[in-house]
């Protein structure tokens, strides 16, 4: 079992050995979802947006246009 500690901000920071396994790198975004008692963190990929899809009656639209969104920001992102 591996731990981390929460800052008085809230922050987290996730073991690397976690962060290797699952290829998070810096600048990544994370859907946070309380699930009763418990908090699930999970990168926000094309797999993620697959998974969801259909969820809303958006036909795809939705996960299409925050893939979008997502794309412009890592082009922001690089060429800082």
């Amino acid at each position: 079992m591996t731990t981390a500690v929460m800052t008085i901000k809230g922050q987290v920071v996730i073991p690397a050995k976690i962060r290797k396994h699952l290829n998070l790198k810096k600048g990544v975004k994370l859907y946070v979802e309380e699930r009763g008692s418990e908090v699930v963190i999970r990168p926000v990929t094309k797999d993620y947006f697959d998974k969801v899809a259909g969820i809303l009656s958006t036909r795809g639209r939705l996960s299409e246009a925050l893939l979008n969104e997502h794309r412009k920001e890592k082009v922001k992102e690089a060429m800082k």
